[in-house]
């Protein structure tokens, strides 16, 4: 069964996390996704490590199965007229270059579109086209602070804590791939593209949800919560005997549920804790009650107990103790792909599960180039002219 995105056409001109992971969740979805770089290769995450595997950074085959790759030296008129032309039948063009870079080199959309109307144009910067700060590069863990992401991070003991994973990168490649799709769906009405202008500040900033709200609304700056929600009570991490176990009461019933289970029924008809308001208020107090009990079995032994019960609960796992876990591996969330230099690698599988157009992993990251002579072909370039261009070093 062929894929959901199959016969779109994309050409990828990102480079590290957002733009490739964008790309890689379309490539998943069918589409043809080619990667555009410099001769050599200029996507940074190639030489990004330890580790690496027979000299292939993991950083870099994390966010690049699925694609064709083709080298541009774009800083060369024939190597941008190269663009030009594999633009004239694409479906999306995407970049993250800073913005103005692709109007310099008369890529901008406003250029494009007059080659083909029906492109859909994706641009990814740190801060958008508009703006004061629109002309700053814009790098994950500097957006997390200045997004406010990482002043609701960690505890009042720990001060401020970037998430463990390049996050906000993460989230813009999801909502690139939404305003794609969208656009993509527009088009089969309109019969035209249009551009996206997608920021990572934006992103960050949308991701605050509820702690956003709570400060909009109330007027109140949040502080760190460690662990915490600043809204319900009990929804943290507790120590059982052993070691830690996260309980997520989300409400009343549950929170009485819970004191049955440990053994202090009493507390659930406790004014100072019947409610979730009255929890948040009195949340330390109730912290300490519960930990005293839950230190009477190990975390094991609870989950078992809650989980039987519908009490929200779960361990904090490892990374060996993830990518173990029989729920993970029964998701296929762990995929073995053959590379052409690092060999078999293990990657991590998507989690988009379509019942018939399912995403599928059929291409390894590519080397840098590999498929350069192929795709110039596909375009009408001749053997003789290929060659032209490697002499050139415009491929």
């Amino acid at each position: 069964m062929a894929g959901a995105l199959e016969g779109v056409k994309v050409l990828d001109l990102t480079r590290v996390l957002a733009g490739p992971h964008c790309t890689m969740i379309l490539a998943d979805l069918g589409a043809d996704v080619i990667k555009v770089e410099a001769p050599g290769g200029s996507d940074e995450t190639r030489f990004w490590g330890p580790p690496f595997q027979n000299g292939v950074s993991a950083y870099y085959l994390c966010a690049n199965r699925n694609k064709r790759s083709i080298t541009v030296n774009l800083k060369t008129e024939e190597g941008r007229e190269i663009i030009r032309t594999l633009a004239k039948d694409a479906d999306v063009l995407i970049h993250n270059f800073k913005t103005g870079s692709m109007e310099k080199w008369q890529l901008d959309y406003e250029t494009i579109k007059h080659i083909n109307p029906r492109l859909i144009y994706c641009s990814i910067t740190g801060f958008g086209e508009t703006g004061p700060y629109k002309h700053l590069p814009g790098y994950d863990y500097i957006i997390q602070g200045m997004s406010g992401l990482m002043s609701i991070t960690g505890s009042e003991e720990s001060g401020p804590v970037k998430i463990g994973v390049a996050m906000v990168d993460i989230l813009t490649g999801l909502y690139s791939v939404i305003s794609i799709e969208a656009a993509l769906y527009e088009r089969e009405k309109s019969g035209l593209g249009q551009k996206m202008d997608m920021s990572l500040l934006d992103t960050a900033v949308s991701s605050l949800a509820n702690v956003a709200s709570n400060y909009l609304i109330s007027g109140k700056v949040p502080r760190r919560l460690g662990n915490d929600h600043p809204n319900i009570v009990p929804y943290s991490k507790f120590k059982a005997s052993d070691g830690d176990i996260i309980i997520a009461v989300g409400n009343d019933r549950q929170f009485a549920d819970l004191c049955k289970v440990i053994g202090i029924p009493q507390i659930a008809k406790d004014e100072r804790y019947r409610t979730n308001e009255a929890r948040v208020e009195n949340k330390l107090e109730l912290t300490k009650i519960l930990e005293d009990q839950l230190q009477l079995k190990t975390a094991a032994e609870w989950i078992a107990v809650f989980s039987e019960k519908n009490i929200p609960c779960g361990p904090i796992h490892t990374m060996d103790q993830v990518f173990e876990h029989p729920q993970v591996l029964a998701r296929d969330m762990v995929v073995q792909v053959n590379h052409p230099e690092a060999g078999s690698v293990k990657l991590v599988g998507s989690p988009i599960k379509l019942s018939r157009t399912k995403a599928k992993i059929e291409r390894h990251p590519p080397i840098a180039g590999e498929h350069t002579s192929e795709i110039l072909q596909q375009a009408g370039f001749s053997l003789e002219e290929i060659s032209q261009l490697k002499e050139n070093n415009i491929i």
